[in-house]
């Protein structure tokens, strides 16, 4: 009979108490928490850092595209990059560049200003440059 009453109370010895099993619960649920944040950080990360790659591409394409038409009025032209890059957008803005140093040689000096970003991120990368008429 003693040891009948030894083996029950080693059976119930063995088991986790309420208290344990909620210590892990709660330590599994932080480290969770925790990968996850950094999982939608790197996500994050690596669609800027493809934005960032794509984004100069895009402007020097623009660029070029100017070079070839070789007119540049102050004009304002924005849209989109077509079904190669959806979500890709760009403005294209114009002017008269002002310089002292240039003298009357800047009255055909452009300023030429070159903007992409994207409609699901407020992503934006900027270019501009110089050329002569």
């Amino acid at each position: 009979m003693w040891s009948l009453k030894t083996d029950k109370s080693l059976i119930l010895r063995s088991g986790f108490s309420l208290l344990e099993v909620l210590v892990a619960m709660s330590i599994i649920a932080i480290v969770f928490l925790s990968i996850f944040k950094m999982h939608k950080q790197t996500i994050s990360m690596n669609q800027a850092v493809k934005f960032y790659t794509i984004a100069p591409l895009l402007a020097q394409n623009k660029t070029e595209e100017l070079e070839l038409k070789s007119v540049y009025d102050s004009i304002y032209d924005s849209g989109n990059f077509g079904d190669n890059y959806p979500g890709y957008r760009y403005n294209i803005s114009i002017d008269d560049a002002d310089s002292e140093f240039l003298g009357y040689a800047a009255g055909d000096l452009k300023k030429i200003d070159i903007t992409v970003f994207t409609d699901i991120e407020e992503l934006s990368y900027s270019l501009r440059t110089y050329r002569f008429n």
